[in-house]
């Protein structure tokens, strides 16, 4: 059973809460729990300077250092989620003739469902990188 770190970005904190570790087998039902519909129509009626991020749920695995942020988005409610991925990666700059290692590159995606978010959760718990790589571009 693999143990990831997690963290949650409260929307009227300015500071990242880390959460400590969590069980593989923990990480949809966390997800699940979270009042994301609640929280962006607090949001919705709050004054623009009181707000810092979006919610935020961040699952990182301690050994891969392979992670994925969940961010819920809405203006009165929950309308959409952006999911980043963060991964070690060797990368290619001025047209491919330079490679070095980025160990937090990051890609994201728009317009993504409760189901996509499972799916993703999914692919991080059980190792199955390709299925990130390919759905975060």
């Amino acid at each position: 059973m693999k143990t990831f770190r997690h963290s949650y970005c409260d929307p009227f904190k300015p500071d990242v809460i880390e959460l400590g570790d969590i069980e593989s087998q923990e990480i949809i039902s966390r997800f699940e729990q979270l009042p994301w519909d609640e929280i962006i129509a607090r949001m919705g009626k709050a004054k623009q300077s009181d707000i810092h991020y979006s919610p935020s749920l961040e699952f990182e695995d301690k050994t891969t250092k392979h992670g994925v942020t969940i961010s819920g988005v809405g203006t009165s409610s929950l309308e959409e989620f952006c999911v980043f991925y963060k991964r070690p990666k060797r990368v290619k700059k001025f047209f491919g003739f330079i490679e070095s290692d980025n160990p937090e590159y990051l890609t994201d995606v728009t317009g993504q469902t409760k189901e996509d978010v499972i799916d993703v959760l999914n692919a991080l718990i059980n190792g199955k990188y390709d299925f990130l790589d390919n759905k975060i571009k």
